[in-house]
């Protein structure tokens, strides 16, 4: 597990190691804080079809099913 910033996640790229559906390629375009400005959540907008999902961001931190970047 490699250590991510979740301060610096906005508009980072991200690679799902599973596509589902076609969605290979990720983009971070908002960040969910809570009411003491720490981030819990990440929404992840696929590329290909524009699909957002929001997950813990922590789990960006697991490479089996996350690279970061473009791959």
């Amino acid at each position: 597990m490699h250590q991510i910033n979740p301060n610096k996640l906005l508009l980072s790229k991200w690679t799902s190691t599973s596509p589902q559906q076609k969605e290979k390629h990720f983009i971070v375009t908002k960040l969910i804080r809570d009411e003491e400005d720490i981030v819990i959540e990440c929404i992840l907008e696929a590329v290909i079809n524009k699909n957002q999902y929001c997950l813990p961001w922590q789990t960006l931190a697991l490479p089996e099913n996350w690279l970061q970047g473009w791959k």
